[in-house]
């Protein structure tokens, strides 16, 4: 595998779905239509059959589970021409997510502004990054499973800022970066990354990754600000009307 297929598996790893079956080296997921990463195909490797039959597995499943088909590519690949070639078109339905950048830099380091990191989320962790303070199962299992670390700042008597950092082999991945609008223009992101950065280094990482929708330039300026770069893009593929009839009852 090149390097943008591993970093895609390792980045998959970190965002653990509630249920997860295979097609040769292809990766179906399913949590219960919680983010896009967790209720697709990770199209990496050999599907081990022909690629018609393995996007009508794809749609099989997806039906199966009550979510849209979705397959996840590595951007500007053969393998994007192929599925096109098969009456599949770019998943605009989920703009502005639809096209992501994979971001690789160093680890953050610096004054934390008064973030830390837990080992066992909050409400008010939850309330950031899932959008309830008692959320469902599947943000439960998406954001709570692996090596994790919770990262919050608490101010005025409320959760001003939040994080979520995971450590898969040597990378910290990261996401869910929040801030509440009104304590926003304080430098709370930028200490939540660095506290996350100092917690993911004493975890073993070495780097940290990130999936950013092209769209979010807030962020992307943020995080490049930090030294990351661009490694590579996925986007999400769909059928077109007519590419993926339900199969007969």
């Amino acid at each position: 595998m090149n390097s943008a297929e591993m970093l895609e598996l390792t980045c998959s790893r970190a965002w653990t779905p509630l249920l997860e079956s295979r097609i040769g080296d292809w990766r179906l997921r399913w949590a219960d239509g919680f983010t896009a990463r967790a209720n697709s195909a990770l199209a990496i490797g050999d599907p081990g059959k022909p690629l018609p039959d393995a996007l009508r597995a794809v749609c099989d499943f997806a039906h199966d589970h009550a979510i849209p088909p979705v397959v996840q590519v590595i951007q500007n690949t053969s393998l994007e021409d192929a599925i096109a070639a098969c009456g599949w078109v770019q998943y605009v339905e989920h703009r502005p997510a639809h096209e992501v950048r994979v971001l690789t830099g160093p680890l953050a380091q610096g004054t934390s502004a008064g973030a830390e990191i837990l080992d066992e989320p909050t409400s008010g962790w939850w309330e950031m990054t899932a959008g309830s303070a008692d959320p469902p199962e599947a943000p439960r299992h998406v954001l709570g499973t692996g090596k994790v670390g919770f990262g919050l700042v608490e101010l005025d008597g409320v959760t001003a800022g939040a994080v979520r950092g995971a450590v898969v082999g040597e990378w910290l991945h990261i996401a869910r970066l929040e801030v509440r609008p009104e304590f926003r223009r304080r430098g709370l992101a930028r200490g939540l990354m660095n506290a996350v950065g100092a917690w993911g280094a004493a975890q073993g990482a070495r780097g940290m990754v990130l999936q950013v929708a092209v769209a979010n330039s807030g962020a992307l300026k943020l995080y490049e600000s930090l030294g990351c770069t661009e490694h590579h893009r996925y986007r999400y593929w769909a059928p077109a009307p007519g590419a993926c009839e339900d199969r007969p009852s």
